[in-house]
């Protein structure tokens, strides 16, 4: 949101100055014609976010530019939304008097300017669809489905339920991966110290003894001794990896290819999957019962995975249903679904009732992964105890072995 100086006239021919907050000039001079300014001149100014804010007014997270929302915030703001769209409180109204009692300071500041975006003409989507990092694809989605049917209390109402599942997985996921990652960050850890502090004594035990050491002792001494004189350069190179992975991630090849090969991942990418297959089931389902075209309704689902393989998968499907084929013939051709959602595609393609029967899929996917999710824990661990055991074998067998075969050289004398 950017800041306006302009100078005009009033009714009475008098010639006003002042600012004022708008996405363009355009949009500027349309505010002032709702106050009965003809403009004269509108110039840029300086940023309304410079102005009268202070870096002790700002969360240190929009300090350094990291701006989000969390998933309770969301709910939370649904919540509400879906309780005045259902009094008849109109959106501005509403958005107005919500931006003042959030505690989200960056739901707030999002709320503020969609506000005063809504005041000069933009739709409620829209406005949200300016602040990508606040509100999801799948948010502006059903928002904009939600205006075009009339249905805008219903729409907040889905997402808040949404969004209540997406918590409830996410903390399911946190569970789950919790004993593997307190593993995994001991493991970690006793490496860091083995090779540090343990190891380089054991070697320069063996080095003063001269003794034959056997495969697994010059390993241990290897990797110590690597570790030890090359530290500093491998903590700058996982640095510049993290953040080089995370730059191409941003790129649409990048994002493309990530998105392809997360779904396929193992143990955890029949959980992304199906997670990912139940949003669009939800989603399209929505889409459908508001009426709104199944072509279009698709775009709408693609841009609400928020996955961008999936998205390709889903627009294939529009354009197989645009060429004439059926919904069915199109899933089956993504490679999307097992048979048995297929034959539910199929059976709501007869019966005319393929909005129920998405959502039946919907429930067939989030029970599938419910199940994945109770099973995690146990399908990791063998995994994980078998990675303890390697590494304990080879930490034995090479300083112990050494050690007996010095002993038994020392008894034999």
């Amino acid at each position: 949101m950017a800041t306006f100086n302009y100078i005009g006239r009033d009714n009475t021919g008098k010639q006003v100055k002042g600012s004022l907050d708008a996405v363009n000039s355009t949009i500027a001079a349309e505010q002032l014609t709702q106050q009965h300014i003809i403009p004269i001149s509108i110039v840029a100014g300086k940023s309304s976010a410079t102005q009268g804010t202070s870096l002790a007014n700002k969360d240190i997270k929009e300090i350094f530019g990291i701006v989000s929302v969390s998933l309770d915030d969301l709910i939370v703001f649904c919540r509400q939304m879906y309780a005045l769209m259902k009094s008849g409180v109109p959106i501005l109204r509403a958005i107005s008097g919500l931006s003042e009692s959030t505690s989200s300071n960056s739901l707030k500041v999002a709320l503020q300017e969609v506000g005063k975006q809504l005041e000069g003409g933009f739709a409620l989507s829209s406005a949200m669809h300016q602040h990508p990092k606040i509100f999801p694809p799948l948010f502006i989605a059903l928002i904009h489905v939600g205006e075009n049917t009339g249905q805008l209390d219903a729409s907040f109402l889905k997402l808040s339920s949404y969004f209540a599942k997406e918590q409830e997985t996410k903390k399911r996921v946190k569970a789950a991966m919790r004993y593997p990652s307190f593993v995994l960050i001991a493991i970690s850890i006793a490496i860091v110290i083995l090779n540090i502090k343990v190891i380089p004594i054991f070697a320069g035990m063996f080095a003063k003894l001269g003794a034959d050491l056997p495969w697994a002792t010059k390993l241990l001494i290897s990797s110590s001794a690597f570790f030890v004189h090359y530290w500093l350069y491998m903590f700058g190179g996982s640095v510049a990896i993290f953040f080089g992975v995370r730059q191409y991630l941003q790129t649409k090849e990048g994002r493309y290819r990530w998105d392809r090969r997360k779904v396929k991942l193992p143990i955890v990418g029949s959980i992304i999957e199906r997670s990912i297959l139940s949003r669009f089931s939800h989603s399209f389902a929505i889409v459908l019962r508001a009426g709104v075209p199944m072509t279009t309704g698709l775009s709408l689902v693609a841009d609400a995975v928020d996955n961008s393989f999936m998205k390709e998968k889903i627009l294939s499907m529009r354009t197989g249903i645009e060429s004439g084929e059926s919904l069915l013939r199109t899933s089956m051709t993504s490679t999307l679904f097992t048979p048995l959602v297929l034959q539910m595609i199929a059976v709501g393609e007869e019966t005319g009732r393929v909005d129920d029967l998405l959502e039946e899929v919907a429930e067939y996917y989030e029970r599938e992964v419910d199940y994945e999710l109770t099973t995690l824990t146990a399908r990791i661990e063998p995994i994980l105890i078998a990675f303890v055991a390697v590494m304990v074998l080879i930490l034995a067998l090479g300083i112990f072995t050494p050690m007996w075969d010095m002993m038994s050289a020392y008894k034999g004398r």
